[in-house]
């Protein structure tokens, strides 16, 4: 193999560079093999860095800022030392991929320690399939150790990078595993025949876990005899498995964090269904795991362990995780309606007054020259997207809980909660009993030939009027009556009684900063302003809610201002987004730094948060958008106040974090390398 020029040292890198051809996903200028950050953040910025350098990247903070939202997710790191930190971002001009090898190792999550090969896979938003294939195709070369070691033992970039494309990858050695499998297929079935697995796997991002798992599955499906064929639902799209092959199954394995396509496909088959990383890890388990549910005769697809619910926690999560999960399952889908459908009748409000909502029907009424007609016709759009917040609750709890199935009874049962006025209570008990309503007629014996029409027909019809006659007939006055009563009683808060629950609803929106505790407080604001004429109280806990869920980033990114030393370069730049984000009230974008140091920052936060909440409410500042930030204070009673209020617990909070942090030792920051050179504010210089 011809030897390509090792890569120049940084000092030497040219100053505009010729843009690789689109073909190279590596090149020698992107690999570093001697990565010296100390922690996954400067890891990627370094090698992040490289990719600016050549035109890959346009945004450098914005492309960090996606990476790390990807590793909030689940950790990147591989057994046998490999990290594979990895995003889509709209700021990556081309599918790149950069490499680092590293000497002390960098933690990036893995079971069995640091990562010392260090892989940053860039795809851009609409990367096309060739390249994902390519990508792909990588993912599972990390499976094959004599690939790991040769650039273990690699001396130069240009040598490095050509392995890493492919010019010279050692073939696998299947000598063992066809040892272990002679002819005649001992691990077979009684009567001869092969033992036959169809597998899909999935992540996220559908570019690296997706393709490791497979190539995990299927090395392992080899070493025990097994016929093992799997579809990667990734991002470079997927080829189905065809019906033949999945009739032929005697048995299936789904790896994924996200929702399998297609997944009735499998039905009636015993059925192993865990995350993604499980098959990366411990593929021979997962194989094993499968053999026992056929020898069995167990059937798993279709029952409460194949549901969403179960995909998100551990094997052993008890009743109130599962219960924690479906909840988030329900208000994930319900927030875009709340945020859409608060955000158009508040425009409603602001241009055509306080008496918008007793404007006509634009259907009736539309003036193009008049501005309450245009008022008019926001208001009325937001009260129709409104008016899905909770059958969409109801419908999406109970696919939480039953996946598909759930969603007819579910719907119908919280429009039926509309109905009798039973509110948001309603489509929550709406939700919970239609998911246990499906999950139990699942369990009913079903003939084969009935099967096919039971997803379609069977299910729903049975499902859904069962669940209505128990909605109308049964338990929908009482939640109706337990609704109103609650709404009185917030109505009649005053004095104290409000200011407590203004920092208690802040406690629980700095909590776990975009989390389930999080979420139940947004939501239970949320649903006393989703309609069309919300009490003075329903509004000032909207407003004491957005006040607190905005502290925690806003403090952060003042905290990293004030006290720069205090931070490491990753946690500065993080401060710099930290604002946007809290002045735009999301939460997680103090994240980054609850992570690295939990103990401290987020019992600052939630200092910050409930003295935030309390404020508001002792100051009556009212607000019907259910989410904007700053960006719509023009639409906040008493909005001066509002801002005190948020101000004041940004400065709480970030006096707590500075005191906190400043009590401990300084530590080095990992970002810097010795001979580096950095500017006054500690801020290193780049090339």
């Amino acid at each position: 193999m011809p030897e390509e020029p090792a890569m120049p040292e940084e000092s030497a890198m040219p100053e505009e560079p010729e843009e690789p051809a689109m073909n190279e996903l590596i090149t020698a200028e992107l690999v570093d093999l001697d990565l010296s950050a100390g922690t996954k953040e400067a890891a990627a910025r370094a090698l992040a860095e490289r990719m600016a350098a050549w035109g890959r990247v346009t945004d450098l903070d914005g492309f960090l800022a996606d990476v790390a939202a990807r590793e909030a997710q689940t950790p990147t790191g591989l057994d046998g030392g490999i990290g594979i930190p990895h995003c889509r971002s709209a700021h990556v001009t081309e599918p790149t991929l950069a490499f680092g090898r590293s000497a002390r190792g960098v933690d990036f999550g893995a079971a069995d320690g640091p990562a010392d090969l260090i892989f940053l896979i860039a795809a851009p938003a609409g990367a096309d399939d060739a390249h994902l294939t390519i990508l792909a195709s990588l993912a599972r070369q990390l499976m094959n150790t004599e690939f790991t070691d040769a650039l273990r033992e690699v001396r130069d970039a240009g040598t490095a990078a050509a392995l890493i494309r492919g010019e010279d990858i050692p073939a696998p050695d299947t000598s063992e595993v066809m040892a272990g499998n002679p002819a005649g297929n001992p691990a077979g079935n009684p009567d001869g025949s092969p033992f036959r697995i169809v597998a899909v796997t999935s992540c996220p991002t559908g570019i690296a876990h997706t393709y490791l798992a497979a190539e995990a599955l299927e090395r392992a499906g080899r070493e025990a005899g097994v016929e093992l064929t799997v579809e990667t639902q990734g991002s470079a799209g997927f080829t189905r498995l065809g019906p033949g092959v999945i009739e032929a199954a005697d048995a299936v394995v789904l790896a994924h964090d996200v929702p399998v396509r297609d997944k009735a496909r499998f039905a009636g088959k015993p059925t192993v269904d865990t995350g993604v990383r499980a098959a990366v890890s411990r593929p021979g388990a997962l194989i094993a795991e499968a053999r026992e549910k056929a020898a069995r005769g167990e059937v798993t697809a279709g029952s409460p362990e194949s549901t969403p619910v179960e995909r998100a926690g551990s094997p052993g999560a008890g009743y109130g995780t599962k219960l924690r999960t479906w909840l988030m399952s329900g208000v994930s889908y319900m927030v875009p309606f709340v945020a859409a459908g608060g955000l158009l009748i508040a425009l409603g409000f602001a241009i055509g007054g306080y008496e918008v909502d007793k404007a006509p029907s634009v259907m009736d009424h539309f003036a193009w020259s008049q501005a309450d007609s245009w008022a008019a016709l926001l208001f009325q759009i937001g009260g129709v997207a409104f008016g899905f917040l909770v059958p969409v609750l109801a419908g999406y709890l109970a696919y939480g809980m039953a996946d598909r199935p759930g969603l007819v009874p579910g719907f119908v049962g919280g429009a039926i909660a509309l109905t009798v006025n039973a509110g948001f209570l309603g489509g929550l008990a709406a939700g919970l009993l239609s998911g246990a309503v499906v999950l139990a007629i699942q369990r009913v014996p079903i003939p084969a030939v009935l099967r096919g029409i039971m997803p379609v027909v069977v299910i729903p019809l049975i499902s859904a009027a069962l669940v209505g006659f128990l909605m109308f007939v049964v338990i929908g006055k009482p939640i109706a009556s337990a609704q109103q009563a609650m709404t009185d009683w917030l109505g009649g808060l005053s004095g104290s009684h409000a200011i407590l629950l203004g920092a208690l609803l802040g406690l629980m929106m700095c909590f776990d900063l975009g989390g389930p505790v999080n979420k139940v407080a947004y939501t239970f604001a949320t649903a006393g302003i989703a309609v069309s004429d919300p009490s003075d109280s329903a509004m000032r806990i909207m407003a004491a809610v957005m006040a607190a869920g905005m502290v925690p980033p806003l403090a952060m990114a003042l905290a990293t201002t004030v006290r720069g030393g205090l931070f490491d370069a990753a946690e500065r730049e993080n401060g710099k987004a930290a604002w946007v984000l809290g002045a735009s009230f999301i939460s997680e974008g103090a994240i980054p730094f609850a992570a690295a140091d939990p103990l401290r920052v987020i019992p600052a936060s939630m200092a910050g948060g409930a003295f935030t909440g309390a404020l508001s409410m002792a100051f009556d500042a009212t607000l019907r958008a259910p989410h904007g930030g700053i960006f719509v204070v023009p639409l906040i009673g008493s909005p001066l106040l509002y801002l005190v209020a948020v101000a004041a617990g940004v400065c709480l909070t970030t006096a707590l974090v500075v005191l906190l942090k400043g009590r401990r030792k300084p530590a080095t920051d990992p970002d810097a390398a010795p001979d580096q050179a950095t500017t006054a504010s500690g801020q290193p210089v780049t090339a």
